[in-house]
């Protein structure tokens, strides 16, 4: 019997209609689009600014979007692995929500937090439970409703993040396409230098904690710019010396859409050119758990059968790692 691996078989996302631009944030912060564009790569990003809306509605949009593509309802999935950090609550779990929503009746599912890295972890998580052979169908989703734990008077953090989400289908596979390596970190010292401040067990909300606005993401932004430069080019170089691939047998490379300087670093760590890497920074922003499945969306009709992807990403924790995919199907 051949090997089971996990391979993508459908993707799609969704981005909310409302568009915040770097013009619309210098009417609120003391910054400007020349500087903004200039450190991070981004022009505009999407708000959810609809009242009752919360990170599952995104999700909901997302992975109809994708059942209806694959031609498959929502009673055949198995388990749904959700990436995020902005959960509509802090329980029951978003993706017991989302199963709800869209009528998954017979999967089971939790949450995954990783910060900017959930949507890899998931990815190795869900390839697990797929190449045990029990689970046919998993739903990966990554999504974040970033503009509702940033402080919009905080110039160093409200330029870069957006809200959108992105899902992927998991299945099994027997001719040598999914998921074929990973390399994963985690390190908590990186925890002093991102993340938010009060909300969990440790720090539980009371009024101080609120108007102290500890409830926003925290960022020592050029702390964690020199370590994600590193963290990320270390990951994606050695995912390809293990699996003995050259700069030529990479396709696309798929960053996490953190910083466009981060990317650039580590594409030039791969030897890649930038007509390999895939990048929406520009008109998304960092979603946080969107950014690889809106990726991936984005490009979808340019991906063919056989393409060698690396998804690469790091993450407040820290977090960081890189996972080497052999696409599984022509995207047009």
């Amino acid at each position: 019997m051949s090997k089971i691996t996990a391979a993508i078989t459908a993707v799609n996302g969704y981005v909310p209609p409302t568009v915040l631009s770097n013009k619309d944030l210098e009417k609120m912060v003391d910054t400007n689009d020349e500087w903004i564009l200039s450190r991070t790569g981004i022009k505009e990003r999407r708000i959810l600014k609809e009242p009752g809306l919360a990170t599952s509605d995104m999700a909901v949009e997302a992975v109809n979007g994708l059942l209806k593509k694959r031609g498959i309802s929502a009673e055949e999935i198995d388990l749904i692995i959700f990436a995020t950090v902005t959960s509509d609550l802090i329980f029951p779990s978003s993706a017991c929500l989302l199963a709800d929503k869209i009528g998954a009746k017979n999967a089971f599912g939790y949450d995954l937090a990783a910060a900017c890295s959930g949507f890899l972890f998931s990815l190795e998580t869900g390839a697990r439970f797929i190449e045990s052979g029990k689970y046919k169908k998993v739903l990966v989703v990554g999504g974040d409703k970033m503009s509702s734990i940033i402080d919009y008077t905080d110039r160093n953090t409200c330029i870069i993040f957006g809200d959108g989400c992105g899902a992927v289908l998991l299945e099994p596979n027997e001719d040598g396409y999914g998921i074929i390596d990973s390399v994963l970190k985690i390190d908590g010292h990186g925890r002093h230098f991102l993340h938010q401040k009060a909300g969990g067990s440790l720090k539980p909300p009371t009024h101080e904690t609120i108007d102290a606005k500890e409830h926003f993401v925290f960022q020592d932004g050029k702390t964690v710019f020199k370590f994600a430069v590193t963290g990320m080019a270390d990951v994606s170089a050695q995912i390809m010396e293990r699996n003995h691939l050259s700069a030529d047998d990479i396709a696309w490379l798929v960053p996490h859409q953190a910083n466009l300087r981060i990317i650039d670093a580590t594409a030039e760590r791969m030897g890649l050119g930038k007509e390999k890497v895939m990048i929406n920074i520009d008109h998304f922003g960092n979603t946080t758990n969107g950014t690889l499945p809106l990726c991936l969306w984005e490009w979808e009709s340019k991906l063919k059968k056989g393409d060698n992807l690396v998804l690469a990403a790091f993450g407040g924790g820290f977090t960081w790692g890189a996972i080497y995919i052999k696409w599984a199907y022509d995207g047009n």
